[in-house]
């Protein structure tokens, strides 16, 4: 069993962040190592490139998102962990599924539809063609499961179409029977999500791009600012202050998942263990007491790592060169497929 991750580099990581996918990307590969399966992580510096970006600050972004991946848990020496742009496998890949890649599936895609209309000069193609470059890094790979969050749903749809009609065009054994070149991989879809959402907008959920700096909680923040932030969330007006959840108490409800999340307990133990508390202060302390705590380890691992980008290249070096090991060949039967390049 192979399973594919993969984490933009954009943008400062925040607690939404981590709770939604880094966490989990650490217990997955610690359950990986015990099943004896692989686990592949990586950070899509490639598909950064869609959107305006500054060249320098996509490069410091991605060592940062390595250290902290690497601060939080993740072992080279346990899973695969590559930059994108260091498996040039992945790109050609691109190119040919493009063959098999309808231009009205790509034209109905959700997230081309919203990122484009947020793009004030130009649309670029990449940003068209984003779902198949998503679709080859995780087929270059034969993955057989993809954890993604809901939002993705359709590209992992749009990934196994364009893998089941490559099979069908490509694939065909001496029996007749489509062989299967490319593996068609499995969404998992979260059964609960972690929906952190912005401090000071409880109804937007916390965001690298769109939400705003007093109401994200960066996992970089020291100690003090977190604190801060989260004494200055929004909650409500109800006197006597009841914490509880609810549709209309967004803010409290945001802090009681948070204290929730961050504690390993359910969002009614938590509720029930605050009955005696003498308002949102108290929930609010509790609250940032326990995101501090649940970052200390990652804040302080972090410092020790982001300072020797040569160790990170290092690690990124070894992660690419085993990346690639398995693409290639996956590659090469892919052009053999389609009558590209020299007879293998």
């Amino acid at each position: 069993m192979r399973v594919y991750s993969g984490i933009q580099p954009t943008g400062r990581k925040h607690l939404g962040n981590y709770l939604g996918a880094i966490r989990h990307y650490v217990t997955g590969q610690e359950e990986a190592r015990a099943a004896g399966d692989e686990a592949i992580f990586c950070v899509v510096d490639l598909h950064a490139t869609t959107v305006a970006y500054d060249p320098a600050e996509l490069r410091d972004r991605t060592y940062d998102t390595v250290a902290i991946l690497l601060a939080a848990g993740l072992d080279p020496a346990a899973s695969i962990l590559y930059r994108q742009g260091d498996v040039p496998e992945v790109p050609e890949l691109t190119w040919l599924l493009t063959s098999v890649t309808a231009h009205g599936d790509l034209n109905r895609m959700h997230q081309f539809k919203e990122k484009s209309a947020q793009q004030r000069e130009l649309v670029s193609a990449g940003l068209f063609l984003y779902p198949v470059l998503m679709a080859a890094d995780v087929l270059a790979f034969r993955a057989d499961r993809v954890p993604v969050g809901d939002d993705q749903r359709q590209h992992i749809e749009l990934m196994r179409d364009i893998a089941l009609r490559f099979n069908a065009r490509f694939g065909g054994g001496d029996d007749g029977e489509p062989r299967e070149i490319l593996r068609v991989p499995e969404g998992v879809y979260p059964t609960v999500a972690a929906r952190i959402m912005d401090l000071q907008a409880p109804e937007r959920k916390m965001s690298t791009s769109s939400g705003s700096i007093e109401g994200t909680l960066y996992l970089l923040d020291d100690a003090r600012t977190t604190e801060k932030k989260l004494k200055r969330a929004v909650t409500d007006s109800e006197n006597p202050p009841r914490i509880v959840r609810g549709p209309e108490k967004a803010g409290v409800s945001n802090l009681i998942d948070i204290l929730a999340a961050t504690t390993d307990r359910t969002p009614d133990e938590v509720e029930a263990s605050l009955t005696d508390a003498r308002g949102y202060g108290d929930l609010k302390v509790a609250a940032a007491d326990a995101v501090n705590a649940t970052l200390a380890p990652l804040r302080e691992r972090y410092a020790e790592l982001r300072g020797d980008e040569a160790a990170i290249e290092a690690a990124l070096a070894v992660g690419a060169e085993k990346a690639r090991a398995i693409a290639q060949p996956v590659l090469a039967e892919v052009r053999e497929a389609m009558g590209v390049g020299p007879r293998a």
